[in-house]
């Protein structure tokens, strides 16, 4: 066989380049099918703001205020708040009049008498309710 021929010839080259083609593009479609199958694709839009919180107990009054100091803005139908104590948990939701949970924005929860060790938390749900998170919580100690 002479040599000039021998690397001339490229009858193997297509198959070989077909067959890798057809195999990555195997793969492509067994990961975007099973991204869909396995429902990984709902859950991208759905992470928790970013969003710091303040809380002041009125012990008085028996009422919290609870501050957005600064962050994402909250749509309120996706924000409530938790309040633990010995006698169960009282939620309250945030209804402001733009439906947004801005920084500088406050409002306060009939929490009862706290005592100490209770927790008062903003708790944020998403849209789908398939996540939640807690984005802040305040501990009282007296």
């Amino acid at each position: 066989m002479d040599i000039k021929e021998f690397l001339s010839e490229s009858r193997a080259v297509s198959p070989v380049i077909g067959v890798i083609l057809m195999v990555a593009i195997t793969v492509i479609l067994a990961a975007v099918i099973g991204t869909f199958v396995l429902g990984l694709g709902d859950q991208v839009g759905d992470t928790a703001p970013q969003a710091s919180f303040s809380f002041d107990y009125n012990s008085t009054a028996t009422n919290v205020t609870v501050t957005h100091e600064s962050g994402d803005a909250i749509a309120t139908g996706n924000l409530n708040i938790s309040v633990s104590s010995d006698a169960g948990a009282t939620v309250t939701t945030y209804d402001g009049g733009d439906g947004q949970m801005n920084a500088g924005d406050s409002f306060e929860v009939d929490s009862g008498a706290l005592s100490s060790g209770d927790t008062v938390r903003v708790i944020w749900t998403s849209e789908s309710g398939a996540n939640s998170a807690t984005l802040q919580k305040y501990t009282y100690n007296n």
